[in-house]
């Protein structure tokens, strides 16, 4: 019987921790989307600036290649 005794403290010191994570779970996940949509919100910003320069700089080679003057590059949204 002492064997039996051993296996039930052993799973319920499992089933405690197992408690305890299902509990924690929801929280961590959600913490980790909120951290993924601001990295998102991020990426998005910085890829229209990135189109903005590309913009920029394809007109500067068409006018350059044009000889006419440059045009200025645009300023930053901050």
């Amino acid at each position: 019987m002492e064997v039996f005794g051993g296996f039930m403290m052993m799973a319920s010191i499992i089933g405690f921790f197992l408690t305890v994570i299902w509990f924690v779970l929801p929280f961590v996940i959600f913490n980790i989307k909120g951290r993924v949509d601001r990295t998102l919100a991020v990426v998005e910003e910085m890829d229209r600036r990135l189109a903005a320069l590309e913009r920029s700089l394809q007109a500067r080679e068409q006018l350059q290649a044009g000889g006419a003057e440059k045009p200025p590059l645009p300023s930053s949204a901050e």
